[in-house]
Formats: structure tokens, sequence, C-alpha cells
């Protein structure tokens, strides 16, 4: 995840660089559940309406909250399909908070009536993200049923009335694109706490819809806009946060948007960026599903490490046998093409491996949502090579976006 926002408050008020400390353990996304009422159209579990047998028992999730965090686990985000499905998902909250872990709620919002809401006061998540994929219809067709953007909306609103931190998450593809500054607007008129723009990745029905992912100049005009609408609200002292995910280009993107606008605070922004290192799935990123299958990241389903019924989370994670588990790990990572040759690897971190993957079964490729052009990330020749992203169905000359 790219905290925009953090980044941009740096910049308006720079702070004195302290010594850099790594996360205590990696944030974990837990998906307890598979079972979903919707059937998204980038849904990466591929969920549905049924029950899915193997699932981890009331138990089981305990003995691995202990295992989490002994190991220093600081942040559980606990997902599904729709979590709230789940009968137990109050009695593992609570625990989960009585643990003193950060817990995050991820939901599509459908099943959040008052009662529901005054459930999820109590038990005091940290933060519920709720998906909101457009406005209205455009919602209900990315979410595969009529009435879902209402129903989730009036979640935000059951929620904002009781005082839980609430955020909205988009993720954009080229059907979507142009209702980002519609989701934007409805964030401010609704007072949401966060507003989490998401690139789409190849994984589950992300993989079979990739040829709906937005164009690299639509993406750019997307974090533009992001940026801006992030920027106002920094200037005006909002406390509300603009965070970005699976495209961690979107730092350096940042770093040149400070280079042109705000040249004397560009050296401290590319030293926090640097520290922040972009991607991070394997490092500071994990995923349990619903199985107790442990997994690189969430996009990772495929690509299973061990089980958390045969073995510790705290050993699957610490064991680098797996060779692709083993090169996610290692900094700088060894990825090829416009990645490897990137100056701003440091900051990148190669992006998101998994597009990589399923792109060219190679996880070491470059990243085809890559959005900078040559000359922005230091190639020679800057600005004369070709970008070609076939499975996607977009080709321009880079030389059209230059900067």
């Amino acid at each position: 995840m790219f905290r925009l926002t953090h980044y941009l408050r740096e910049i308006a008020d720079p702070k004195p660089l302290g010594p850099h400390r790594d996360p205590p353990g990696p944030v974990v996304i837990w998906n307890l559940i598979r079972r979903c009422n919707l059937k998204c159209q980038h849904c990466y579990t591929i969920s549905g309406d049924v029950d899915f047998p193997g699932e981890l028992s009331t138990s089981e999730v305990f003995t691995v909250m202990d295992d989490l965090k002994a190991f220093g686990v600081p942040v559980l985000i606990l997902s599904g399909g729709e979590p709230l499905l789940r009968p137990d998902i109050f009695e593992i909250s609570a625990r989960a908070k009585a643990m003193r872990f950060y817990v995050g709620l991820s939901t599509n919002g459908t099943l959040i009536d008052e009662d529901m809401a005054d459930r999820i006061a109590g038990i005091g998540y940290d933060y519920v993200g709720i998906s909101l994929d457009g406005i209205g219809a455009v919602h209900d067709a990315f979410r595969g049923q009529e009435g879902a953007y209402d129903a989730s909306l009036a979640a935000v609103r059951h929620l904002r009335a009781r005082g839980v931190k609430v955020g909205l998450r988009f993720t954009m593809t080229r059907d979507n694109a142009e209702k980002l500054q519609d989701l934007l607007d409805l964030a401010a008129a609704e007072d949401v706490d966060k507003l989490y723009l998401s690139h789409l990745v190849y994984a589950g029905r992300g993989n079979k819809n990739r040829d709906r992912d937005a164009e690299l100049e639509i993406t750019r005009e997307g974090m533009d806009l992001l940026i801006e609408r992030a920027w106002a609200d920094v200037r005006a002292g909002s406390a509300r946060e603009y965070v970005t995910g699976n495209n961690d280009a979107d730092g350096v993107y940042l770093l040149h948007w400070a280079q042109r606008n705000h040249p004397d605070r560009a050296a401290h922004l590319e030293e926090l960026l640097l520290r922040w290192g972009g991607n991070a799935t394997g490092v500071w990123i994990a995923n349990i599903d619903n199985l107790g299958n442990v997994h690189p990241d969430s996009f990772w389903w495929d690509h299973t490490l061990g089980n958390v019924k045969d073995r510790r989370f705290s050993e699957i994670w610490q064991d680098t046998t797996d060779p692709i588990f083993a090169g996610l790990k290692v900094r700088p990572r060894k990825v090829e093409g416009r990645c490897g040759a990137c100056r701003h690897l440091g900051i990148c971190g190669g992006n998101t491996r998994m597009r990589a993957l399923q792109l060219t079964g190679n996880p070491w490729a470059e990243d085809p949502s890559c959005y900078l052009t040559d000359s922005e990330i230091g190639l020679e020749e800057a600005g004369e090579r070709l970008v070609v992203t076939p499975f996607r169905g977009v080709r321009h000359d880079a030389r059209a976006l230059g900067r």
C-alpha cells in the first residue's frame, strides 16, 4: 500500500528523518471465508455464494492468532469472500482486539444494516473498508447484483453515524475510470476517513478480465486526479487519507510530481520513498486463505508456501526453500526488462510480480502495468521505445506520454 497522503504531508511540512526501523512482522491479510453474496468482476479468490469445505475452525483460527502475535505480526485484515458471512467473525475479531492487533475488516458492505453496524461498532475495529467501484448501476454491474451500491452506501452511513473509521476502496479499470472523480466527491460528501485506489491485479477473476485493465494513459490521468485531490485536502488540513495499492510505480510518479511542483522538497521525498521500498509481497505482506494455506500475498493463491494446519505460520514465513518466495525477499529483486533497468527500482521494488507472471510465465519479467515513460525511469534513448502490453489490448508510444 502506498500512503499518498503521508508523503504529501511530508512535502507540505518536512520532518527530520530519524533512524529507519523495519516493521516487527508482516501485515497478514486473512481470508477467513470464501463464501460471498456477490460475484465481482475482479475477485481474486473467485468466491461464490456457496459453502467451501475445509475452512479453518474457530479453535484453529485462535491457535494461528497466538502464533502470529508471538511472531510480531502487528496487523490483521479480516477478509473473505464476505467475512460477515462467517458466524464467528465477531468472536474472532473481539479476540484479535483483545490481543492488541490492529484489526481491519474488509467487506462489501451489503450486509451491514443498523443492527450489524451496532455490532461492528461494539468490536472497535481500527478500520472498516467498503468497496465501491463506481456510482449506482456502474457499481452494481461490477458486483453482479442490482442494489449493491445502495446497500453499501447505506453501510457507510450506518458506520459513520457510530463513529467507526470507514474507507472506500475503488478498483480502477477502463470500465469505471471515468467515475473516479464522482467517487472522490462522494468520499468528501460522506466524510469518509480514507479513499483507497486499487490498480487491477491479474489474479482470479481479475486475470480472466485483465483485458479490461485501465490503459496506461488512463492510469496516469487517474493518478493526477488523485494527487490533486489529496494535495488540496492536505493544504486544507483535512484528516482524510488517500492511499493506493497494487502498482508501486505510484511512488515514482509522485516523486516526478514533486520534482515539477516542489523541487526543494523532492530530495526529502525521495529518501522517504527509498525507505518505503515499494512492493512488499512476501516480506511485509502475507496472506492466509480460508483453508489455512499461506501465500506471499492475497493475489498468489496459485502459489502455496505451506498450511497452518501442518506448520506454524512463523515457520512457513521464514522458510526460503521455495525459490520464488526466496526471490521475493531479495533486495533489490532480480527483476528483468524495464523493471531491472529502472533507476527507481529502489523505490518501486519491482512492482507487482503477479502481473508479470500471468502475462509471461516469468515472475521476474517487467510489470506490464508500469505506466511510467522510459525517460521517467532513466532508460537510454529515453522516450524512443515502444511499450506493448498485448494481453491488455494496449499499445502506445512512450513519446506520446512524455514529460
